[in-house]
């Protein structure tokens, strides 16, 4: 496997703050209910196969999950599926949680 490409929280919340890419919260429902990134799309095995069919492949997509692990996994398998830029967020929402306290959104 190809080694997955990372991006730092900082980078991410630039392209948050501009909606230059997809962000992708693959953390179980609970935890994205407590707390997410703004505009963050929660994905789950049920919900995976439709986003792929109507998401724009050309637009970056970043991947997070709790601590920057589980997402790399994820970020390898949208590369698979035809996503032209993926990035595993490092630091995952704990990252996130750490540098932008404020910029957290509840559901």
């Amino acid at each position: 496997m190809d080694s997955v490409r990372q991006i730092d929280v900082h980078k991410v919340k630039e392209m948050e703050d501009n909606a230059s890419a997809t962000i992708v919260d693959i953390r179980d429902p609970a935890s994205y209910q407590t707390g997410h990134i703004p505009n963050a799309i929660h994905l789950s095995d049920n919900t995976v196969q439709q986003f792929i069919l109507e998401t724009d492949k050309e637009k970056p997509l970043v991947i997070y999950c709790y601590h920057g692990i589980s997402s790399q996994g994820a970020a390898a398998y949208f590369t698979e599926q035809g996503f032209k830029e993926v990035s595993s967020m490092i630091g995952g929402f704990a990252g996130w949680s750490s540098a932008y306290p404020d910029f957290i959104k509840q559901t």
